[in-house]
């Protein structure tokens, strides 16, 4: 009687690894490839995370930033998102471009439509709800978020539209403001890259001289600044704080734990989803 409960055990063990196994195989990132006929003739590839349970499901692009590193965004952020139960799309902006870096030169013309060459692919997807989708930037890429919902060129590009975006210490300086969709951005109050002043004056209509700029129009922009943060609070292994081109980047767990409640309550709130435990 023992030996049998004992199989039983271990049966029962067995058949729980293996759940575990494939439901985090479900989870498991897809390399893509996607090309759309908004920029030249180099397909982008990317990471994709497709969530458990029926579909379509609201999704998300992802945007690195200047520095590249988008598989890191996938783990911290595609991951997340997916045992959210988003559609996760994790753009590489850089690698088919043979681009290494872009935090000199600023932001590369190329890549200016990246995030409608991603909705455009997603769209298309039977896992997706195409009228859910929402844009996701880090630094550069968070810029790239921004410009893609701002009113103008980039955002009448395309036919197919997001609907909500969300930036981590984007560059806010050359922002207009008028935004087509609910917008957050989440910044360090220490940020010596993207300074949180300017994402503020953006938040509130005014620019440098203290003027509203086209005040009332648009949708308003959300703004989270956290104390003590500086730039890449959100990426752990600046636990040992570093610095690049003279700029502090440092791991903040509590502004990263903080960030990560406001992006599941704004993406809940935006484009809907499960709102499951942390």
């Amino acid at each position: 009687m023992t030996s049998f409960t004992g199989l039983a055990l271990a049966a029962l063990i067995l058949w729980s690894f293996g759940s575990l196994a494939a439901r985090a195989a479900d989870h498991a990132p897809r390399l893509v490839e996607f090309e759309s006929p908004l920029a030249g003739p180099q397909a982008l590839q990317g990471f994709l995370r497709v969530p458990d349970g029926p579909g379509p499901s609201p999704a998300v692009v992802l945007m690195h930033g200047c520095g590249g590193g988008w598989w890191g965004v996938d783990e911290r952020w595609g991951k997340r998102l997916a045992e959210w139960g988003y559609v996760a799309l994790t753009i590489d902006r850089f690698g088919t471009r043979g681009i290494t870096s872009a935090c000199t030169g600023g932001l590369p013309p190329s890549t200016l439509y990246d995030a409608y060459r991603a909705l455009d692919y997603l769209v298309g997807q039977p896992s997706v709800d195409p009228s859910r989708v929402a844009v996701l930037g880090f630094s550069q890429g968070a810029t790239l978020a921004l410009l893609a919902v701002e009113r103008g060129q980039i955002e009448s590009s395309s036919k197919d539209k997001f609907r909500a975006a969300i930036g981590f210490y984007p560059l806010c300086g050359g922002v207009k403001g008028n935004m087509t969709v609910p917008t957050l951005i989440l910044v360090g109050e220490l940020d010596d890259w993207a300074p949180a002043i300017a994402c503020r004056n953006l938040a509130e209509g005014r620019d440098d001289w203290g003027m509203a700029r086209e005040k009332d129009k648009g949708i308003p922009i959300a703004i989270t600044v956290y104390p003590g943060a500086h730039h890449d609070f959100d990426v752990p292994r600046y636990s040992t704080p570093a610095q690049q081109l003279g700029h502090h980047l440092e791991f903040n767990e509590a502004a990263r734990d903080q960030s990560v409640d406001a992006l599941r309550k704004f993406l809940y709130s935006t484009i809907g989803g499960q709102e499951r435990p942390q």
